[in-house]
């Protein structure tokens, strides 16, 4: 538990692109897939614990990291970056990490500056150059929303050909 808790999880390696890749890869293909499930408060998997994922015609793959991987984007058929204002994303993070993960706002501060804020400029800002849309304001941008509803819509038409 000691070195889980020093680990850097703002880093796109401490996340099991691997497997993710071949869970969509299954999907794609109409199987299932069983995702782990992750414990916040352990910093683990969780041992017994999966959720099952159908195919469907739309897969959803939501994540900081998700544009930064090439094998991963190149599964993708829509790139969505989802563009927020930093003051925005550090009170989500805030607010999350106090009421869900019962972390003391110091903890919260100390590892902003250390490794979120870092990792953040590194890989996640970076990434956005892959995306296919940018929507900035995330869910208050209607028209972006109206965009992404139009790209979905007709990626929907055009696989049911």
């Amino acid at each position: 538990m000691s070195e889980r808790v020093k680990a850097n999880y703002d880093h796109p390696f401490a996340f099991d692109n691997e497997l993710l890749v071949e869970h969509l890869t299954l999907l794609k293909s109409g199987q299932a897939a069983y995702a782990p499930v992750y414990d916040f408060t352990a910093y683990t998997r969780s041992a017994d614990k999966t959720i099952k994922l159908l195919p469907n015609k739309i897969v959803i793959v939501e994540g900081l990291f998700v544009l930064y991987d090439e094998k991963l984007r190149n599964l993708l058929d829509i790139k969505v970056f989802v563009d927020t204002d930093s003051d925005v994303r550090i009170l989500r993070r805030v607010l999350r990490d106090l009421e869900e993960r019962g972390r003391s706002i110091y903890s919260i501060y100390q590892q902003y500056l250390a490794t979120v804020k870092p990792m953040h400029d590194a890989f996640i800002e970076p990434s956005k150059k892959y995306a296919d849309l940018i929507i900035p304001e995330g869910g208050h941008n209607e028209v972006g929303i109206q965009m992404l509803a139009i790209l979905t819509e007709k990626h929907l038409s055009s696989a049911a050909r």
